[in-house]
């Protein structure tokens, strides 16, 4: 069923069109990655379904409804950099965070402490939030996200500023997350969206390039591939060109000592290209026969 519907949202500052009339739906229970470079229209996008920026025109529809108070307290959204009050601490804010959306001071307390242990912050719940690193921050701007149980959950790039340990932490509440409210987040970050993500909107110059489950889409567009990375050296370079020529080759990417061929018998481009760099006596460093990635189709679409 449907929970969330977008039909021809459109955001525009002048003569900048940073969203050109965009319709897509966000069915309950889903996990939603929505993809882009920089620029995409991306965050423009999730602030529109957050209510926090009027769009230029378009609507958005919140269970066959617009959206009034009722969709705000049903609504969770951490920005891709949470701001916080520093003096507070992890409590208060989510307590704060609690009222905001309508609870009493009982629930708010006891709700903001539930939260609070299921980002693994209870035992830091005391102290200032201008102590806390950034991953703490993160998981912080989750907790007073998920305080009011909301049926929709908005995230804008959640994992881009953390090291990679708490990039981790945070993909392990989403991954939980994600079980028991629909979740929307944006990510430049293809390997963020495949593991966890059950659908996928690519954005490029403010328009859907592409969408759909990501099964569909890896299905639809996967092909087999050989990767081929050589030593720098002029001989192997001109051996990597020489290659797009094959019969088999249906596609090139070419960057150098590296290359990337879209095939159509992946036995025969295995058997001719390692023959050859034997015969040749080409130093390959890497050499690599797969079927093309969600990056692939990322890097085809938004033409790169």
């Amino acid at each position: 069923m449907s929970l969330l519907q977008v039909t021809n949202l459109r955001k525009s500052y002048g003569a900048h069109v940073s969203v050109n009339d965009i319709s897509f739906e966000i069915e309950k229970g889903r996990c939603v990655a929505l993809l882009g470079p920089n620029g995409a229209g991306k965050t423009t996008t999730l602030r529109m379904l957050a209510g926090l920026l009027e769009p230029t025109s378009g609507m958005i529809s919140f269970e066959g409804s617009r959206p009034g108070a009722g969709y705000r307290r049903g609504l969770g959204y951490v920005p891709q950099s949470p701001a916080f009050y520093g003096w507070m601490t992890g409590h208060e804010y989510v307590i704060f965070a609690a009222k905001l959306s309508g609870m009493g001071t009982k629930d708010a307390t006891s709700r903001a402490l539930e939260s609070l242990e299921r980002v693994g912050l209870k035992g830091d719940a005391r102290r200032r939030i201008g102590g806390y690193s950034g991953g703490m921050k993160q998981r912080l701007g989750l907790a007073q996200a998920l305080v009011h149980r909301p049926r929709l959950l908005l995230l804008d790039e959640p994992v881009s500023a953390l090291d990679p340990i708490g990039r981790r932490e945070v993909m392990g509440l989403m991954r939980e997350i994600r079980e028991e409210t629909t979740v929307v987040f944006s990510t430049h970050v293809l390997h963020d969206a495949e593991e966890i993500c059950d659908d996928i909107i690519l954005m490029n110059q403010g328009l859907i390039a592409e969408k759909g489950s990501l099964s569909q889409l890896r299905s639809q567009y996967s092909l087999p591939v050989i990767r081929v990375r050589t030593e720098k050296q002029e001989k192997a370079i001109q051996w990597l060109q020489s290659l797009a020529a094959k019969p088999f080759v249906l596609e090139t990417q070419l960057f150098g000592d590296q290359a990337i061929f879209n095939v159509n018998d992946v036995d025969m481009a295995r058997w001719t290209i390692l023959q050859e760099a034997a015969q040749l006596e080409i130093p390959l460093l890497q050499f690599e026969a797969g079927s093309s990635t969600l990056e692939d189709l990322f890097m085809k679409v938004v033409g790169v």
